[in-house]
């Protein structure tokens, strides 16, 4: 199978070409490996690739399933292989191997799917760009020097660029749809619980990270998530498995209410500025909807953004400082010697000084806002906003510059980070973390299903996705608009040319 052809087709098109024996799973394979060997070393999308396991791996596949030889990549985060390393983007665990494969995994390999390799993501998952000190950074295959976001930025590189059809992916605050949006990609963050994250964790962030994957098509997404969803045995989730989500792809949406909003609630106070390339992308969607026939109206949702964006943040120190605890656990180094970047160390000194009672308000705030979205959905069936304010931006932008990180440093000495949080710290972080991302997060503290569609092309040649936002367990009237928007806007599904440059 010649590289060129491989690229063109989705997961779901060579899976019919290996079923048809127009093709070997032997020959898509190659192709795989040959397209990640090419673009690799220029896109950094994979931190490393396990070929030679893979090849053994496809051999023994049973044909009759639904991706049977077709390749992907999981991510170097919570997704475990036995044996195998998983760094979480650290130096720190540059040698830690999980015991187990994580359930997604063994899910992953039952679908069919071969995986080559892990995919970079920014340390312990924390940013929404992915530039880990300790390997290279992935490049946005649209144009050189921009980033693909994150945290699932290897990801949605190694899609892009034809490295392979479909990448696995977690969504934490965005993670999937960000990616998405800034590499012209199909990215959805199924509900709460609808992934399980056994059996290393119960849950991520107090349920606010989902894994699914990035992809070029919403067959490909639907039908993955066919074969991965339903509760693990000890999940804290009671959501049974489900099929029928590539089916419903055949059907059309009925009539839907459709709220249209540029998330103004959610990046008050945050400084955002929404890029004139956004909001076109906003209105092309409204418009596409409105011509397929849906009811389309403007209206924000009723949503207190500065208090979503400081229980967030609260929530997220928190979970860092018993991440950085377990990390110290699994490799017996102390966390104030664990080789780890001077920002995640800041952050997670900051998460030790929180109170139980910070938590728990916090958490509940994410009651309040699910609450509200839960009455915003009683007159509308589907929330249009923002992924992001702007286009992808330049790697190294949005990483704390040096200056910053010995700022950081200081919360080293002893009182400085308690003083820190009572001088309003916290409030700091949140706005410079959120100022260009803070339309995504609502999702993953509500649950709710949401997912980046790529709807605009902006003058400087990088996609903007705009994210469409459903009620809670819907996710198969979110992927039927999704499919009928692909039909309806024809999503162009040719690769980056960056790419072939290589």
């Amino acid at each position: 199978m010649h590289l060129d052809e491989y690229k063109t087709f989705d997961a779901t098109g060579l899976a019919e070409l290996i079923q048809r024996r127009e093709v070997s799973r032997e020959e898509v394979l190659e192709a795989a490996i040959a397209a990640i060997e090419k673009h690799n070393p220029l896109l950094n999308a994979a931190v490393r690739t396990r070929f030679e396991r893979a090849r053994q791996e496809s051999q023994r596949l049973v044909t009759n399933t639904i991706f049977a030889g077709v390749p992907t990549l999981s991510k170097d985060l919570l997704m475990g292989m036995a044996g195998e390393p998983l760094a979480f983007g650290s130096a720190s665990l540059a040698h830690w191997c999980p015991q187990e494969d994580a359930l997604l995994i063994q899910r992953t390999r039952a679908a069919g799917l071969v995986i080559l390799g892990q995919t970079a993501t920014p340390e312990l998952g924390l940013m929404g760009i992915t530039e880990p000190k300790a390997f290279p950074h992935p490049q946005n295959p649209w144009l050189e020097g921009y980033s693909p976001g994150g945290s699932s930025g290897g990801a949605a590189t190694a899609v892009a660029s034809g490295m392979v059809p479909m990448a696995l992916a977690g969504d934490g605050g965005g993670s999937i749809r960000i990616p998405a949006s800034y590499c012209g990609l199909f990215g959805f963050k199924p509900s709460r619980g609808r992934v399980p994250l056994a059996p290393t964790h119960g849950e991520v962030w107090q349920g606010a990270v989902i894994e699914h994957a990035l992809t070029r098509s919403v067959r490909d997404s639907a039908g993955l998530l066919e074969q991965i969803n339903g509760m693990a045995a000890a999940g804290p989730y009671p959501v049974r498995r489900e099929t029928g989500y590539v089916a419903a792809l055949s059907v059309p949406p009925p009539p839907l209410r459709i709220a249209i909003s540029l998330g103004e609630p959610l990046s008050r106070g945050l400084g955002t500025t929404l890029a004139r390339e956004v909001k076109l992308a906003v209105e092309k969607t409204a418009a596409a909807l409105a011509a397929m026939g849906h009811e389309v109206e403007w209206r924000d949702p009723l949503v207190d953004g500065m208090a979503l964006a400081d229980s967030y943040l609260t929530l997220y120190l928190g979970h860092l400082a018993a991440d950085l605890t377990w990390v110290s656990q699994q490799t017996g180094v102390p966390v104030h010697k664990l080789d780890i970047e001077p920002s995640t160390r800041a952050i997670g000194r900051l998460g030790t000084k929180l109170s139980a009672l910070d938590y728990e308000l916090a958490k509940r705030h994410w009651h309040v806002a699910a609450e509200q979205m839960s009455r915003f959905h009683q007159r509308y069936d589907v929330l249009v906003m923002p992924v992001a304010a702007d286009v992808a931006p330049k790697i190294g932008e949005l990483y704390p510059s040096e200056s910053r990180e010995r700022v950081m440093g200081l919360l080293a000495i002893p009182g400085l980070a308690s003083l820190a949080l009572k001088a309003g710290l916290l409030k700091r972080l949140a706005v410079d973390a959120l100022r260009r991302t803070p339309f995504t997060q609502l999702a993953n503290l509500t649950g709710q299903p949401a997912m980046s569609v790529p709807m605009h092309i902006a003058a400087n040649g990088l996609p903007v996705g705009v994210q469409v936002v459903g009620r809670l367990g819907e996710d198969k009237q979110l992927l039927q608009l999704a499919a009928a928007l692909e039909q309806h806007e024809d999503w162009k599904r040719h690769l980056p040319r960056q790419a072939f440059r290589a």
